[in-house]
Parts: structure tokens; C-alpha cells; sequence
């Protein structure tokens, strides 16, 4: 089990009834803050994130939300690169994984190409590469691009960003969205081809493409792993199947916000509020048009919507959701180290979820408390998931070869069984991506 430590720099001082009156994205007035509170909020998360690299987690996630007042990361790779500096000159062998350039809303898709491969020298070879197709408030409203153009833009821009990393002479690239007469970008990543993992929230069109691509996928469980796991999970898998790859759980990620303490009654006291807070003034605040703009979610997503609309969860009831109905929905995990290692390995056996991003930073929560709670999950929970998969014959081809993995593809057309994951060893290839 490959575990990372997930974070978002939100602002934690919005005022008490700011869900009343606003939304967390795209109009959110800045008269809300003050100087003091934007210092804070930003440093403390990367100290979090520091914390996180020197106890031991195998990689440290962060993404991007434009105009965001539960997000202030507008670009993940500033925040990748002094990561991958700092982490690098104290010696500390932990991937760097930016979850986040938008490629659906990327005009210039060349500059996202040239700052991963950047990332991936100055860490010494650790970059994990990741690509959402782009939230529809922050592509269209943020940025201005038609809901329509967000997938075929984002199918266009990883074309490109790939062969700009793997073509070793200059070419042209004349595209529907962006043209050059030359691309020839340096430095090029110091991994052949880094890792790619495409986050997403379910759509069968997304996870095909992972599957018959080599990519890792994603999940971020924002709407309540208990209502929402079992069909995102299933469907998954029985892509996997319809493919002809194995299923190894490592090519599957999974995020799950989680509340650590000493005891069950102690964790709901210190972080039942901050939950809260989260959860309410940041996704709760988003009006669910924001997240589904017409035009902006292809027939196959729209069927899976139509037939499933469960896809949501929690969604709609989160702007005023409760500490336990966020509990018992699965939206976090809160309590002991024993009570949290419990629920977790459940569910990455349950699923076969091989690669766990935990977000441990949310919402209020004070550095105090954040730094407690990165501390007492790698003390006492991370080390009792490691050997999940341990007996098996899986390998990590979505992981650096520095750090352990195999990135070498897995050959389309493999046998994979049904029910859990197969212990097959998957096959290797000379192909790409």
C-alpha cells in the first residue's frame, strides 16, 4: 500500500454564517479575509505538507482550485517545486504528486508540460503526474472556456504534454486549441515518462481511458465513501475486465478525509467543528450547476448520471450536514488509531484500493491540530495498512522507480478474475503511453 498525505490550503477564518450568504468559488469576496489569515492558512499547509515528508509518507498530493476561498492553490506546481527542493536536500525519498494541472482548461498546455518535467529534475526523478480534466466552474466561469471544449481540450493537451516529453527532436504541433511551430521543451523529465494518474469522479468514459492507457485513477470520496464506493469501485473493476487488464489495486487511488485522536470520544470534540466548517463553507457552498455546467460532461457520463444518480451522495445535503451524518455517510473517518486503521483497511480490501491519499489537513482545523493529527496517522494507522497487499504478486507500474515502483505498462488483454483483485503478475511491454 502506497500512501500519501493529501492537502488543500483553505482559508480557515470565514466568518460563522458565510454559507448563508456566499459560495466557495468563483464570486467569493475577498472582503471576507484579512492579511493575517491568508499568511497563516498558506504557511501552516505547507508546513503540514513538510511534516508529512518527515514522518514517512510515501508521497505528499496537492491540486488546484482557481478563485477558491476552500482551496487558495491557483497552480499546484509553485507548491510541487519547493516541495521537490526541499524534500530533495534533506534527503527525504517521497513522491512529489501534483493532482492537479487542468489540462481542460489549459491554453498554454506546453508551460504545464515544461513545469512538470522541472519538477521531476528538481526532485531527482520523484514527480507522479496528475491530470484532472478540469472542474466546470474554475474551466468555464474561471477561465472562460466553453463547457463543450473542456474534454476534447483536455484530450488534445495530453497528447501533446506526452510527446513533449518523450520526442527527443523538435516537431509541430498544429491542434484545435493551441498550435506551435515548435515544441521543444527543456529540461525534460528526468524519468523517461513520469507516472500519470487522471483524477475524476466516476465517469466510465475517464475510466476506460485510464485502463486502456496505463494510467492510475483517482477517486476523491467527497461524497461519502459508504453511499458512493461500492458503485464507483464495481464499475471500475468491471471496466478493468472489459479491457483486459488485471486488477491491480495499485493502478486504483482513493481519498478519504480522516480525523485521527486518542480516543473515538476525544476526535469528535477536537475535530467535529473543523469538519464542519469544511465541508459546508467549501463544497457545500458550491451550487451543484457550478459542478455540472451544460455541455460540459460526455454521453457516457451523462448516462451513468441518469442511471446512477447516487454518483453524488452526500452532495446535496452538505451545505448543512452534521459531524455524524458526514461520519455515517463515510465523507470522514474519525476516531482512534484503532478505529481508523479498521475502517480503512475494510475498505481498501472491500475495493482494492492499493494507493490511499489521506487528507489529514481540513477546513478550521489549527496547525496544532493538523500537525497532531499528521502525526498520530503516521505513528499509528499508516503502518498497520502497509502489508495490504504485500502477498501479492501486484506490482506498482503508477509509481517512480526511485521510490520502489515499476513503471513499465501493463499489456491490454491480460487475464484478471473476477471478485477481488487478481494476484497475477501483471506483464510487461516495450510500448508507451
Amino acid at each position: 500500500m502506497k500512501i500519501t498525505l493529501f492537502e488543500q490550503a483553505p482559508y480557515r477564518y470565514l466568518p460563522d454564517d458565510f454559507e448563508q450568504h456566499h459560495q466557495s468559488v468563483c464570486t467569493t469576496p475577498y472582503s471576507v479575509t484579512n492579511r493575517d489569515g491568508v499568511y497563516s492558512s498558506i504557511r501552516d499547509f505547507m508546513d503540514e505538507l513538510m511534516l508529512g515528508a518527515r514522518t514517512g509518507f510515501d508521497g505528499i498530493a496537492v491540486t488546484e482550485h482557481g478563485q477558491s476561498s476552500y482551496d487558495m492553490v491557483p497552480n499546484p506546481d509553485l507548491v510541487a517545486s519547493a516541495l521537490a527542493y526541499q524534500t530533495e536536500a534533506e534527503g527525504l525519498d517521497v513522491a512529489i504528486f501534483p493532482m492537479g494541472r487542468s489540462l481542460g482548461k489549459a491554453r498554454e498546455p506546453v508551460r504545464v508540460a515544461e513545469e512538470y518535467a522541472f519538477i521531476d529534475v528538481l526532485s531527482g526523478g520523484r514527480l507522479v503526474a496528475g491530470f484532472p480534466i478540469g472542474l466546470h466552474y474554475d474551466a468555464s466561469v474561471n477561465n472562460g472556456v466553453p463547457p463543450i471544449e473542456i474534454r476534447p481540450r483536455f484530450d488534445e493537451n495530453l497528447e501533446l504534454l506526452l510527446r513533449a516529453w518523450r520526442d527527443q527532436e523538435p516537431f509541430v504541433h498544429n491542434g484545435r486549441f493551441s498550435q506551435y511551430p515548435s515544441v521543444n521543451i527543456w529540461p525534460r523529465p528526468l524519468q523517461p515518462t513520469p507516472p500519470v494518474w487522471i483524477t475524476g469522479i466516476g465517469n466510465p468514459r475517464t475510466m476506460q481511458m485510464c485502463l486502456e492507457r496505463n494510467f492510475g485513477f483517482n477517486y476523491l470520496s467527497w461524497f461519502g465513501a459508504k453511499l458512493t464506493g461500492k458503485r464507483i469501485f464495481d464499475r471500475f473493476w468491471e471496466i478493468a475486465d472489459q479491457v483486459g487488464v488485471p486488477r491491480n489495486p495499485y493502478r486504483l487511488g482513493f481519498l478519504q478525509t480522516i480525523a485521527v485522536s486518542e480516543t473515538d470520544e476525544r476526535a469528535e470534540q477536537e475535530y467535529a467543528a473543523h469538519l464542519e466548517y469544511g465541508f459546508r463553507k467549501g463544497l457545500g457552498s458550491i451550487p451543484p450547476e457550478m459542478l455540472g455546467l451544460p455541455g460540459g460532461i460526455d454521453i457516457r457520463g451523462v448516462q451513468a448520471l441518469v442511471k446512477d444518480p447516487g454518483d453524488f451522495g452526500l452532495y446535496y445535503q452538505m451545505k448543512s450536514a452534521s459531524f455524524r451524518e458526514l461520519v455515517d455517510a463515510g465523507v470522514v473517518i474519525c476516531g482512534s488509531p484503532a478505529t481508523v486503521r479498521e475502517q480503512l483497511r475494510e475498505y481498501c480490501s472491500q475495493y482494492g484500493i492499493g494507493t490511499l491519499h489521506a487528507m489529514l489537513g481540513f477546513g478550521s482545523l489549527p496547525r496544532d491540530l493538523a500537525m497532531k493529527n499528521i502525526q498520530l496517522f503516521a505513528e499509528e494507522v499508516a503502518p498497520h495498512l502497509r502489508d495490504l497487499w504485500s502477498d501479492s504478486e501486484h506490482r506498482h507500474h503508477w509509481w517512480p522507480e526511485r521510490l520502489g515502483g515499476d513503471p513499465t505498462p501493463v499489456t491490454p488483454g491480460a487475464t484478471a478474475t473476477e471478485g477481488a483483485p487478481t494476484r497475477t503478475t501483471t506483464q510487461k511491454t516495450a510500448v508507451t503511453v
